[in-house]
């Protein structure tokens, strides 16, 4: 059985999306709990709590922590989740995999113990690049488990696995990709256009950075389990197979991970895309308001579709769930999860809500090995008629797109 090792109660750093403003101009905010906990196997795991709801696993990139997604995730608690970060293997407070376990697989094994030594029975998925990947082998072994799947960014689809096989070839290649993942973080945080978010996303940077400076040997696993990894297309036509919606958002301007690897993956999944304006491949950490923006409309579409399909696969018939019936359908009696929660929830009230900093479209990209559109009686293709985004008019594009900002 799992045991809590230590916990530290953490003051968030604004406050959730559709929160009413207690006062004028100011929000209330969930607080964060951090735990490192024990496996029954002895294994140390970094974990981040907060909220009540519906189980939200996010799962971080390569090098990151879920801390480090802490503005986010104040946010998304305030939409109706319980949010559960968990630090993969080597990176936050979770300790390393040995030598022989280096495969994404073990990874994504050591996350799913976890999942399942907390209690959570039924969850939505997101991970991040190389999180994206993890959820998505998850997700593939859970499908009667997943509401959802939310890939950032992530590693998956057939363009990601011919770079791989480039890896395995060269391996300086992958190198430079983790360059290249330096040189995002550090020319796409507005530090001139917001110095304020700069700050607060430099504190939560500080201690990661430094960690990999004094241990810069704990990311030699993750990179090994990267050149060893299969091709993704078994596990996303297995997810496909499932009926598990898929959501991928991916910055246009992602320089390490080609924004056409969601592509990929969507077609392959029956997915939706989001594409993030502009956006590079740490978007989520520079702009916290765009991700819980992205996801209060997917609430209102495939991800809120996916819930309450599970939701009354579990007897859950009510389209507005009450707090019992949640945690009768999604976790396990007396879960260990419920141990976790700050022992103050207490909310702190801070700062004021900001419109996003990006812009997106969704798109539904025909599935791969579809027939094209047919053409109608005036010989062009058919197109869905304008939608309304924002209160704008939108032209119809070739693949059902919908501008959207908040």
């Amino acid at each position: 059985m799992s045991h809590i090792e230590s916990s530290e109660i953490v003051d968030p750093i604004e406050g959730p999306v559709r929160d009413e403003p207690v006062a004028p101009g100011a929000v209330e905010v969930p607080r964060l709990a951090r735990h490192e906990i024990t496996l029954a196997d002895g294994h140390l795991v970094g974990v981040t709590v907060a909220g009540e709801g519906i189980p939200l696993v996010v799962v971080h990139g390569f090098s990151a922590e879920g801390f480090l997604y802490a503005q986010s995730l104040s946010r998304l608690v305030g939409m109706g989740f319980r949010v559960i970060a968990i630090d993969t293997a080597g990176h936050g407070a979770t300790q390393g995999l040995p030598l022989s376990g280096q495969a994404m697989n073990d990874y994504a094994e050591l996350l799913g113990r976890c999942i399942d030594e907390l209690g959570i029975e039924r969850f939505v998925l997101a991970g991040h690049s190389m999180g994206g990947q993890l959820v998505t082998r998850l997700a593939a072994q859970w499908p009667e488990r997943t509401m959802a799947v939310i890939l950032i960014d992530a590693i998956v689809g057939d363009t990601w696995d011919r770079m791989v096989y480039l890896f395995r070839v060269a391996p300086p290649l992958l190198g430079m990709v983790g360059a290249l993942l330096v040189v995002d973080s550090l020319t796409i945080p507005p530090a001139f256009s917001d110095p304020r978010q700069a700050t607060k996303l430099m504190r939560l940077a500080v201690p990661t950075v430094a960690g990999h400076l004094v241990q810069p040997w704990r990311l030699m696993g993750p990179m090994m389990s990267i050149l060893r990894t299969r091709s993704s297309r078994y596990a996303l036509d297995a997810i496909r197979n499932g009926e598990i919606p898929v959501i991928a958002l991916h910055g246009s301007r992602d320089i390490a991970v080609p924004h056409r690897t969601s592509v990929d993956a969507v077609r392959r999944t029956e997915g939706t895309l989001v594409t993030i304006q502009r956006g590079g491949h740490s978007w989520p950490l520079t702009d916290p308001e765009t991700l819980p923006a992205i996801m209060a409309e997917m609430l209102d579409g495939p991800l809120g579709d996916g819930i309450r399909r599970s939701l009354r696969a579990a007897g859950v018939r009510t389209r507005t769930p009450s707090i019992d019936q949640i945690r009768s359908a999604c976790y396990d009696p007396g879960a260990r999860v419920f141990d976790l929660d700050p022992v103050d929830a207490r909310r702190k009230v801070v700062g004021r809500h900001r419109k996003p900093r990006y812009r997106w479209t969704v798109e539904h990209p025909r599935p791969t090995g579809s027939a094209p559109p047919t053409p109608n009686g005036r010989g062009r293709t058919d197109r869905q008629s304008p939608t309304t985004a924002g209160g704008r008019k939108v032209r119809p594009a070739k693949l059902d797109v919908v501008d959207g900002d908040a």
